[in-house]
C-alpha cells in the first residue's frame, strides 16, 4: 500500500504582518492545509541564508518566507533588505544545486488572513507535486554542509 506524500513546509514569517495574518486566518476559521510549521521572526530582513539551509537539512520539503508589504515594514526597511537578500540567496542556491522552486517569497499583511490560507494551499500543492526533497541529502553528502 502506497502512502500519499504529505510535504513538510517551514514558514519564516514576520512577527508584525504575516504572523498576525496567519493568526487572523485561524480566528476567522478559514480552512487551509496543515503542512506548514510557522517560525516567527522579528522581521524578514533578519533571516539569514543558513536558516533556509538548516530547514532543508532538518528535512523540510519547502520553505515560505513572508513578511510585510513594501513600504509597510514595522522596522521601516526590513522587507527591502529581505527582498535584496532573496535575490542573492536565490543565485547562491542555484549555484549550490538547491532547488529554488522549493522556496517561496511572499508578502502577507496582518489583514490578509485569506491571502495566507491561499498562499499555504498553493505552496503545499506545488511542493506535493514536486515530491519529497531527497536531493538535498545528496548535496549534503557531497560536502555542502
Amino acid at each position: 500500500m502506497t502512502e500519499k506524500f504529505e510535504p513538510k513546509i517551514t514558514a519564516f514569517v514576520c512577527n508584525w504582518c504575516t504572523y498576525a495574518g496567519a493568526d487572523l486566518t485561524g480566528t476567522s476559521r478559514i480552512k487551509y492545509q496543515s503542512n506548514v510549521r510557522v517560525l516567527r521572526v522579528p522581521c524578514t530582513g533578519r533571516i539569514d541564508f543558513m536558516l533556509l539551509m538548516k530547514a532543508f537539512q532538518k528535512g523540510t520539503d519547502g520553505v515560505i518566507v513572508s513578511g510585510c508589504h513594501p513600504n509597510d515594514c514595522h522596522y521601516t526597511s526590513g522587507n527591502y533588505h529581505a527582498r535584496r537578500r532573496w535575490m542573492v540567496y536565490k543565485d547562491l542556491m542555484d549555484f549550490m544545486g538547491v532547488d529554488t522552486n522549493r522556496v517561496t517569497f511572499s508578502w502577507v499583511s496582518a489583514a490578509e488572513g485569506a491571502r495566507w490560507a491561499q498562499l499555504v494551499n498553493e505552496v503545499t500543492d506545488n511542493i506535493r507535486n514536486l515530491g519529497p526533497y531527497a536531493e538535498y541529502k545528496e548535496l549534503a553528502v557531497a560536502g555542502i554542509e
